[in-house]
């Protein structure tokens, strides 16, 4: 699986703080288990940061607890040098689809409307200035024709482009995304890999948890294996190893090194670690 060469993605000035920092977190669940323990890592503005690890291993606790939906036991998080729980209106949420009400009677111009709510105030009516701003959004993500389309109806790739959009018209400086393919093809695939490409032209910065090795040693600047440890952290080159890939997903994944490529077999990982199934 070579890797293709990364953009020039450190957007930073010299004296600004990290887009996120992330120093000696825990967090668990009921029962005292600590789905994450000791967590340390910081990611530089505009980066692209793929997140991977067995079920179980503590990826969308972590992105919970980057966005401050959950609490963490030890640690701190910032973001841009604030504390995530006063600068969580600078991060853009994408949770797993599995996760969404996809019943819920909303047009895609109205879900991707939610995303305006802080900057319209509560009760009260969105402003031309928000509706001329979610149609850009809206035509750069090639999702215009659909604005009138009831999400329900939509495919995977389709959705997962919406609550894109939604976070991107929050002004989010900082993306997390779970497991954004899961449920799409190839071609959807291909649709959301073309999206994001939008948000690093802006500055975001994205965390992208995912099982699709070959996209994050395409598309991503870092890998961040994670099996509720830090095994990992750095440019793909350097850390999609064999050794790495078992540390996490176990001493039986077979893995093929054959000249400077690296082949990763896919097997079923469901009920391993200690998690409930939605890391």
């Amino acid at each position: 699986m070579a890797t293709s060469p990364m953009r020039e993605t450190n957007l930073n000035a010299a004296s600004d703080p990290p887009a996120l920092q992330v120093d000696r977190v825990s967090a668990g669940y009921r029962g005292n288990r600590e789905a994450l323990d000791d967590i340390s890592f910081s990611v530089e503005k505009g980066e692209r940061v793929a997140v991977v690890g067995p079920n179980g291993a503590g990826k969308s606790t972590l992105f919970k607890a980057i966005v401050g939906v959950m609490q963490i036991s030890s640690g701190r998080i910032t973001i841009y040098g604030e504390d995530t729980h006063r600068s969580h209106t600078n991060v853009g949420y994408v949770p797993q689809q599995s996760a969404i009400d996809w019943s819920f009677p909303a047009s895609v111009f109205d879900v991707v409307m939610m995303g305006r709510c802080r900057h319209i105030g509560w009760f009260r009516w969105p402003r031309k200035v928000d509706r001329d701003f979610v149609r850009d959004i809206l035509e750069r993500l090639s999702l215009l024709a659909l604005a009138n389309r009831q999400i329900s109806e939509l495919s995977g790739g389709q959705r997962q482009r919406v609550f894109i959009a939604r976070a991107l018209a929050q002004d989010s400086r900082v993306m997390v995304l779970d497991e954004p393919f899961t449920g799409v093809d190839q071609t959807a695939e291909q649709e959301i890999i073309e999206s994001l490409d939008i948000l690093t032209n802006q500055g975001i910065t994205l965390l992208w948890s995912t099982h699709h090795m070959e996209n994050a040693a395409l598309h991503f600047d870092k890998i961040l294996i994670l099996r509720q440890r830090l095994l990992a952290f750095g440019p793909p080159d350097n850390t999609l190893t064999t050794a790495n890939l078992r540390d996490a997903f176990g001493p039986s994944l077979p893995v093929m090194t054959p000249g400077d490529d690296l082949l990763m077999f896919r097997l079923d990982y469901a009920g391993e670690g200690t998690g409930n199934g939605s890391d």
